[in-house]
């Protein structure tokens, strides 16, 4: 399978984001487990040898639900608000020239032997479910991190996280396992940086329309219902 641009797709990632929002900002910054699926003609043992010596890998990736036929030199990075605009080449935005992300997350175990071939386990991935991955490389720590690079406009971003409460009653609404998960990414503050103070936000997670609101630096959960 290809494709628009005629890049082959040679696998897809398998997780619990079903839509953009709530989707990290970063790869990295929530620890959510996700699995890597490869089309049939990748299925090949072979094609993974080495690579259990690494434990972290870069994901090329296409932005699925965000490719256009014309680009724009500029955009509005949410992390400025949506009211300021940037050269799309300063941003990570998705709408983009080529529709192609780049994502760094931790290899947690490779099954070469499943019934849909080898499964690649991956922890810290910023994609949503389905997403059509174009290639992967593995991380090289002595060349690929650089911990004196400038962040630019990227470093004014929101201080730490918010403490996420759950009450009891609405937490027995979803799977105990998914938890964790949901905590992390609510934690990281999934709404947008122009977000309205007192609206009550929903965001699709595992299979579970999530309801929550902020006051100040504590996330509610307000409702868990099934998708």
């Amino acid at each position: 399978m290809k494709t628009d641009s005629g890049l082959k797709i040679i696998a897809r990632i398998e997780n619990d984001f079903t839509e953009k929002f709530g989707v990290p900002r970063q790869s990295g910054l929530a620890d959510i487990g996700s699995k890597i699926v490869f089309e049939p003609e990748y299925r090949v043992p072979e094609a993974f040898r080495g690579l259990e010596g690494f434990t972290h890998i870069w994901l090329l990736w296409q932005f699925s639900e965000a490719v256009r036929e014309k680009w724009s030199p500029t955009v509005r990075p949410p992390r400025l608000g949506g009211n300021t605009r940037m050269g799309v080449f300063a941003t990570r935005s998705p709408f983009r020239p080529n529709s192609i992300g780049l994502s760094s997350v931790r290899l947690d175990r490779i099954e070469l032997h499943t019934p849909l071939g080898p499964v690649l386990y991956v922890s810290g991935a910023d994609l949503m479910n389905g997403t059509p991955i174009i290639d992967i490389k593995p991380y090289l720590a002595y060349t690929d991190s650089h911990p004196d690079a400038s962040g630019g406009f990227a470093l004014t971003e929101r201080e730490g996280r918010l403490k996420v409460e759950i009450p009891e009653s609405i937490a027995q609404q979803i799977p105990e396992d998914k938890l964790p998960g949901l905590s992390e990414v609510l934690s990281q503050d999934p709404r947008p940086q122009y977000h309205s103070p007192d609206r009550i936000y929903t965001m699709s997670f595992g299979g579970f329309e999530i309801s929550f609101k902020t006051d100040d630096r504590v996330l509610t959960v307000t409702d868990i219902r099934k998708s």
